[in-house]
């Protein structure tokens, strides 16, 4: 019980819900058991499905299997016996549930394509199977079928299981199809040539790739998930992956999936949605089934088979392509009845209320129990809006067995800040708070912006600080209030909370050199158009335009973070702020942070106390090689004052000068 309680010592205002908090630790203990025999296997064992269902090559041909409690009948049909019944490809039932069939090794060859036949009482249908690992897209149907993979020289990994370096994790949130600058869907070939240098060479040690599980609609951006255990074909092969995730890793970068198992599409053909023609396989009944907001389904986290599919989909990326952990998607939605759809969360009550889902949470801590078991050194992160406390702590201690947090809170923040607020009322100690306010015991990935901020309907900040200048004043010899001003508050906003992580940071791709527009993927209303669902690469690369200002001093930022050992838990000392001078200073180890967020005014020999020593500038956002104004001379060596009204408490002024709209690091010595 002491070490359940934990979470409530570090947070003793948790007290009140010490029994709630015991009861989800009880339950998850309890189906632990359930689930492992009682301690007779691991869980690693029992998610282990996917190496007994699906297709499956053997020594003598091939075996398929699927679990289809409702199905009275199954055939696989594919171009090997021209898509017809055929009693020589019947799935026989071996125990009620779990059907099976054994083929002859010329009864399947690589590249057949195939689909389940499923039949039950009343009804038959088309069926893609539920553990396939591989489906493809008619390019003129644009219909779905599973593809037989079994390539006769298999990609073979080439580096050693890797280790992460979270010290600090820096992520690059990246979109394949989207990654390319042509107006077409990118692959892991031309990523792995063409992108992953770009983010080596940054400084990110982490990419975290969306859309990888297969989904019919390219537009929902991965969201709507039909083939769970199947790479997304649309952007190549299997073994095309696999070689990005090799030589990621060769190059020090760890590599994160989205996973997507918050809901699924509702798609009936490709995906789960009635699969063996009954309604609950995989699913609630009745209003819990359908998701009121995305148009999808809602897994029923409390069957035990489900929880084996989606263990067994957890297992399976990091065993087959060796991804490094998961940032699992739409955590909030998973932990309330009511998907977080119209709360307020204002108090810890709203967190124990009884409106949370048991089983949801249940699936939750036992899937992070599962993924440091099957890899240590795996990253796990929770994209959650309400706050939920006990998310990245270890289930032992009362948490869910997240290692990291989204800091949500932070970009819509910065969002709120820029469309409501003037630039003379941006307080330092509002976002002061607002970027070091957070669980003591949990450590969180702080951004300023995802993907989520750059959706079609929405702007990026460097759109909503520019707007339809960027098209116009983007020259590196033009002079335009309204970009300078942009460029300036970009860099500035980017180091606050980049500066300021207890865990890690995070940038969405082509956000770093302040890419223009929006993201929409091509669908009816823009007449499927790519123009707004790639990256123009080519804005950065130009030295003749200002992009590459933003992308230069973002690589400078990032590099400097990495440059400083374990940054992320250095402690955060506030030196100096003033909301009306605007002026803002912390240290953190040896660097020291200083910020003024004043539009209009300048300031010379602004002086504030810090230990005594000698400080060198080792980034300045007004500098000239970052679109600045090279207002301040960074060759100076800045040496603290002694003040004999601070005699003995180690102290000393340091003076400096401070242009508007400017941040300035520098480093003791």
């Amino acid at each position: 019980m002491a070490q359940l309680l934990n979470v409530i010592k570090n947070d003793p205002w948790l007290a009140p819900y010490e029994d709630a908090i015991n009861g989800r630790y009880q339950y998850f203990l309890y189906k632990e058991k359930d689930l492992t025999q009682h301690g007779g296997q691991t869980l690693s064992d029992f998610a282990s499905g996917y190496l007994y269902f699906g297709l499956h090559k053997t020594p003598t041909g091939w075996v398929f299997r699927e679990w289809a409690p409702n199905a009275t009948a199954i055939y696989m049909i594919g171009n090997f016996n021209n898509w017809q019944k055929d009693e020589r490809y019947r799935l026989n039932c071996v125990d009620n549930v779990n059907w099976e069939i054994k083929l002859e090794e010329d009864m399947l060859h690589h590249g057949d394509l195939y689909k389940l036949l499923m039949e039950w009482n009343g009804g038959f249908g088309e069926r893609i199977p539920a553990w396939t690992r591989w489906a493809v897209q008619d390019e003129q149907t644009k219909i779905f079928s599973a593809q037989v993979w079994n390539p006769p020289h298999p990609y073979v990994f080439k580096n050693k299981p890797f280790v992460p370096n979270t010290s600090p994790l820096l992520i690059y949130e990246c979109h394949i199809g989207m990654s390319t600058n042509e107006e077409i869907v990118g692959s892991y070939a031309e990523f792995r040539t063409r992108i992953l240098p770009r983010i080596v060479k940054d400084g990110y040690n982490a990419i975290q790739i969306m859309a990888i599980q297969e989904h019919p609609y390219y537009g929902s951006f991965g969201y709507h998930v039909s083939s769970f255990f199947a790479a997304s074909s649309r952007f190549g092969t299997p073994d095309e992956l696999k070689e990005l995730i090799d030589e990621a890793h060769s190059a020090g970068v760890a590599v994160i999936m989205d996973i997507v198992h918050s809901h699924a599409v509702k798609n009936e053909v490709e995906g789960l949605g009635r699969f063996d023609g009954s309604y609950d396989q995989y699913f609630y009944t009745g209003s819990r089934r359908e998701h009121p907001a995305w148009d999808s389904l809602c897994f029923d986290y409390g069957k035990n088979e489900v929880l084996h599919f989606l263990l067994s989909n957890c297992k399976f990326w990091l065993d087959e392509y060796r991804f490094d952990g998961y940032r699992f998607d739409g955590v909030t939605s998973m932990l309330y009845y009511s998907h977080g759809l119209g709360e307020a969360f204002t108090n810890y009550g709203d967190y124990y209320n009884g409106h949370q889902d048991g089983n949801a949470i249940m699936y939750l801590t036992l899937a992070n129990k599962l993924i440091h078991e099957v890899n240590p050194h795996a990253i796990s992160i929770a994209e959650e809006v309400s706050g939920m406390p006990g998310l990245a702590v270890k289930p032992e201690d009362g948490g869910y067995g997240f290692d990291y947090r989204m800091a949500m809170n932070i970009p819509d923040y910065w969002i709120k800040t820029i469309k409501e607020k003037k630039d003379e009322d941006w307080h330092p100690s509002s976002i002061w708070w607002e970027t070091t306010n957070r669980r003591a015991d949990e450590k969180t990935i702080s951004y300023a912006e995802s993907h989520d901020q750059a959706l079609v309907g929405d702007k990026t900040i460097i759109f909503r600080l520019i707007d339809a200048d960027m098209y116009w004043f983007m020259q590196k010899d033009d002079r335009k209030f309204t970009v300078d001003r942009g460029i300036a508050l970009h860099k500035i906003i980017r180091l606050a909370t980049a500066s300021t992580i207890n865990g890690g940071y995070l940038n969405f791709m082509g956000n770093e050199f302040g890419h223009p527009e929006w993201i929409d993927f091509p669908r009816d209303g823009n007449g499927w158009s790519y123009k707004y669902a790639r990256r123009q690469w080519h804005l950065v690369d130009d030295q003749n335009l200002k992009y590459h200002f933003l992308g230069d001093f973002d690589r400078e930022m990032i590099l400097l973070i990495k440059s400083v050992k374990d940054f992320q838990v250095l402690p955060i000392q506030k030196i100096w702020d003033s909301d009306g001078d605007q002026i803002l200073a912390f240290m953190r180890g040896n660097l020291v942070f200083v910020f003024n967020y004043s539009p209009s005014r300048s300031y010379v020999d602004y002086g504030f106390l810090t230990l005594p020593g000698a400080y060198e500038v080792v980034l300045n956002t007004d500098a000239l090689r970052f679109g600045g104004f090279g207002l301040a001379d960074d060759s100076i060596r800045h040496l603290t004052q002694a003040d004999p009204l601070y005699k003995g408490e180690n102290k000393e002024w340091l003076k400096l000068y401070l242009p508007a709209r400017s941040a300035v690091v520098l480093k003791r010595k």
